[in-house]
């Protein structure tokens, strides 16, 4: 009878770690700002990672417009993929935990949107195809800044 017990509370303590990291997995650090916006609160080398990490899709996106108008479709495919999924290896794991789930959401589809770019620049080679392709991705940047901004904790 008090092996039962114990393995009844080990399952009860167990049950609730996890739903402490299933919370912190979907909520993230977040407050809201004064801006409007839920404040992503980073520590400076999170926050700097995060920042790279847009910098490297704005530099994607200028880079996949301009092969796609010079014709150049096996550079729309190699641009592309600098942001697809495989560049999510890079992304430190701090981060990930950090961020709340519709933020992940946004990032792995602009993450899948450029893979989709580059096998279809490949496979397609049709340059307003790739253009409204690189528009409808860019949708989800603009829905990102538009909800989230990020703070340095300095730690």
């Amino acid at each position: 009878m008090t092996s039962c017990k114990l393995g009844w509370l080990l399952v009860a303590v167990l049950s609730a770690v996890v739903a402490v990291f299933a919370y912190k997995f979907t909520v993230g650090e977040v407050k809201p700002s004064t801006d409007g916006r839920m404040e992503v609160q980073l520590s400076t080398d999170e926050r700097n990672a995060l920042l790279l990490e847009m910098r490297t899709w704005l530099q994607s996106a200028q880079g996949v417009l301009a092969a796609a108008t010079a014709g150049d479709f096996a550079a729309v495919a190699s641009t592309a993929r600098a942001s697809g999924m495989a560049a999510e290896a890079e992304t430190p794991a701090s981060l990930f935990r950090k961020i709340p789930l519709e933020m992940k959401q946004l990032g792995f589809d602009t993450r899948q949107k450029f893979d989709d770019i580059a096998a279809d620049a490949e496979k397609l080679k049709d340059r307003q195809h790739t253009i409204t392709q690189l528009s409808i991705a860019m949708n989800n940047c603009i829905a990102c800044h538009a909800i989230y901004r990020f703070s340095d904790t300095g730690k």
